[in-house]
C-alpha cells in the first residue's frame, strides 16, 4: 500500500471508515439474562427438558469418549477423557433428582 501525500484526506477518509463502521456495524450486543441465546419452545414441561438435558449429556459423553478414543497419549486425550468425566458426572446428578422425584411420587 502506496503511503498517501495528502494528510487532510487521509483524516477526511479515516472519519468516513469509523462514521461507515458505527452506522453500519453496530457492535454485537454484550450477553444478558435477557439477551438468550436460544430459548425453549412455549409449553415444554420441566420433565421434558430435563429428558433432554440427558440426552444431550449423553451424547456429548460419548462423543468425548469417542474424540479421546482417537487422540494418541497426550494432553488432549487426557482433557477429552476429563472433559468426558465432567458430563458423566452431571448426568449422573440428573439422574439421580429423576429418580428422587419417581420416589416421591
Amino acid at each position: 500500500m502506496k503511503p498517501s501525500k495528502n494528510e487532510e484526506t487521509d483524516l477526511d477518509s479515516e472519519a468516513a471508515r469509523r462514521a461507515l463502521d458505527y452506522y453500519l456495524n453496530p457492535a454485537p450486543p454484550r450477553p444478558s439474562l435477557d439477551n438468550k441465546i436460544w430459548t425453549l419452545h412455549n409449553g415444554v414441561t420441566a420433565r421434558q427438558a430435563h429428558n433432554h438435558a440427558l440426552a444431550l449429556l449423553r451424547c456429548a459423553s460419548a462423543t468425548a469418549h469417542e474424540t479421546a478414543t482417537h487422540q494418541p497419549e497426550g494432553m488432549t486425550r487426557e482433557v477429552m477423557f476429563a472433559l468426558m468425566h465432567m458430563v458423566n458426572m452431571a448426568r449422573a446428578l440428573l439422574e439421580h433428582e429423576q429418580a428422587a422425584l419417581k420416589e416421591e411420587k
